[in-house]
């Protein structure tokens, strides 16, 4: 599983950073943030990968070294952010100083979890990894905190008043990844989101310290969205690891087996199968919009480059006819830029307009013309049963 991602909006080279410490949950971001042009949902070699694993001699279960001071432990978090291939964030661009080493132990506690899970090679040591981490996370929040993440986060949970439940949930996904592939339904894959992608946009909602109710729902409609857009784009990628995020009775709908998902080709009801999560996701994002109203200007600006970020991938897939087996789904360079401009000047507005790639690809085994231009005006949260059955998307 990969946490929530933003949707490779690295800006480009010429608007890069001196300092890209800080990060933003993809999800920033399960979810790949990496080099400008990087294809999404591609499974690539990226930069920093196997950072974790090579830190697992120093930092790992047998580690003795001895623990790090604070500094050396944010110094470490920060490193970890830059150098990873799955760097949540562009928001460095406005975040403060001083609330940038925070979002950076955050990042490593999520870069940990997610290379624990996915890069250890067997599902019995990821398991016992995690649980080990789990350990890690419980010593860390009776302040005996040794590991030089935990060290970092254990500053930032103290100066943000952090709950533990968003970690442990964040956590339990990842173990769950380890035995559940398949989802049910609908209602099932939300569910795994409540714990896969909401808890880092809950964590976020306490760096801004505007943690309401209504906040709260709205940073979870977006985290999710987010995620559900992530499956969308990344169905070969998770067929390639075993694991099928369209729901079973979706694709019983549309005539299919898990065989046909995990044979990794094209199908006009595949296609249609995506469509549809990616319909529920674009509701998702848009029902999230009003959060851009709440926190101070940092925080709004972050959260408008997430959402219109994850609506772009959702257009992109739809120009694309909801084919991301073809070719890998990018977001352009075009579309990078504008959505930072938009970020900056309109950092509050609520009118969402998203125009897709400008490829304009077709299908061959469809006659439906690429979509290109859609736009939503956000009012409200739906409620559970019109997310559920999607008579809002």
């Amino acid at each position: 599983m990969e946490t929530v991602r933003e949707a490779n909006l690295q800006p480009p080279p010429s608007q890069q950073p001196r300092e890209s410490s800080a990060i933003m949950p993809d999800s920033s971001l399960h979810q790949n943030t990496n080099s400008t042009l990087q294809p999404l949902g591609q499974a690539a070699e990226r930069r920093g990968k196997g950072v974790v694993l090579a830190d697992l001699d120093r930092f790992g279960p047998e580690s003795t070294i001895p623990a790090m001071a604070v500094d050396e432990a944010f110094a470490y978090c920060q490193k970890l952010t830059r150098n990873h291939y799955e760097n949540f964030s562009v928001t460095n661009l406005w975040i403060p100083r001083s609330i940038r080493p925070h979002f950076c132990s955050i990042y490593a506690y999520c870069r940990w979890s997610d290379d624990l899970a996915d890069e250890t090679g067997t599902t019995d040591r990821a398991s016992s990894l995690l649980q080990w981490w789990q350990s890690e996370l419980d010593d860390c929040f009776s302040h005996r905190a040794t590991h030089p993440v935990y060290i970092a986060l254990r500053k930032t949970i103290s100066e943000f008043e952090l709950p533990k439940a968003p970690f442990d949930d964040l956590l339990s996904a990842f173990i769950q990844d380890q035995s559940v592939t398949r989802y049910q339904d609908i209602a099932t894959l939300l569910n795994y989101c409540t714990r896969s992608a909401n808890p880092v946009g809950r964590l976020v909602l306490h760096l801004a310290r505007c943690v309401t109710p209504e906040s709260i729902a709205w940073s979870d409609s977006i985290c999710t969205g987010l995620q559900l857009a992530n499956f969308c784009q990344d169905v070969p990628v998770d067929a390639r690891r075993g694991r099928i995020y369209l729901p079973t009775t979706l694709l019983e709908q549309h005539g299919l087996t898990e065989q046909e998902v995990l044979a990794n080709h094209f199908q006009p009801q595949l296609a249609n199968c995506v469509a549809s999560l990616a319909s529920q996701a674009r509701l998702m994002l848009s029902s999230g919009a009003p959060l851009v109203g709440q926190g101070p200007s940092w925080f709004a600006r972050s959260i408008q480059l997430f959402l219109r970020g994850g609506l772009t991938i959702v257009g992109n897939i739809a120009s694309h006819q909801h084919d991301v087996w073809s070719a890998p789904i990018t977001v352009s360079r075009s579309q990078k830029i504008r959505l930072f401009i938009d970020a900056c000047l309109r950092p509050r507005s609520q009118t969402i307009a998203i125009t897709p790639s400008a490829s304009r690809y077709k299908n061959p085994n469809s006659d439906r013309e690429p979509a290109s231009t859609y736009s939503v005006q956000n009012s409200s949260r739906p409620t559970d049963a019109e997310a559920l059955d999607g008579r809002r998307a």
